[in-house]
């Protein structure tokens, strides 16, 4: 935290003084660590706004509040976060996440239920792409007809959307 305050009775009052304050926890030994959701959003790298979203669709919980009603979170939030992080990134929903997340709270993770995740999880991914050639496709043809055209003050792309959408209701 950053304060910038004016010190009066010195020979320049226009000098400005910068003060910094900061606060260091240390926990005492076997006292696990505890984070505001500020601090496990940063120590994360997630936005806060994500962790609440988390909290209220139910991948997260706090372990704790504070006096004045601040959640408090533990290393084992922390550890379940950054699950939920590299999960996120390697493709899978919140749904599959939370499916997931319950898979690593049993005894025994079976791996055939991960596996169905997955192929599920690589159909999608292979249908999204296959939708993504066709746009990349008509795309192209698009801006073939663009360098085509030699109408300065029509566009071909343009009038083919327009004649489209009016022939679809």
């Amino acid at each position: 935290m950053m304060r910038h305050t004016r010190v009066d009775g010195l020979s320049d009052p226009g000098l400005l003084y910068t003060i910094e304050l900061t606060c260091n926890i240390v926990y005492p030994v076997g006292m696990k660590m505890s984070y505001t959701i500020g601090q496990l959003a940063r120590a994360t790298g997630i936005p806060t706004s994500t962790v609440r979203y988390y909290e209220r669709i139910g991948l997260l919980q706090p372990g704790g509040r504070t006096a004045g009603n601040y959640r408090l979170y533990g290393e084992d939030a922390h550890a379940r976060l950054r699950f939920i992080r590299a999960a996120h990134a390697t493709g899978f929903t919140l749904e599959d996440i939370s499916s997931l997340l319950q898979l690593r709270a049993g005894v025994t993770t079976v791996c055939q239920d991960v596996q169905i995740l997955l192929e599920q999880r690589l159909a999608d991914i292979e249908k999204r792409m296959t939708d993504l050639r066709h746009v990349q496709r008509v795309l192209k043809a698009s801006l073939a007809m663009c360098h085509q055209s030699n109408q300065d003050d029509r566009c071909v792309v343009i009038d083919q959307l327009t004649a489209a959408s009016s022939s679809h209701p």
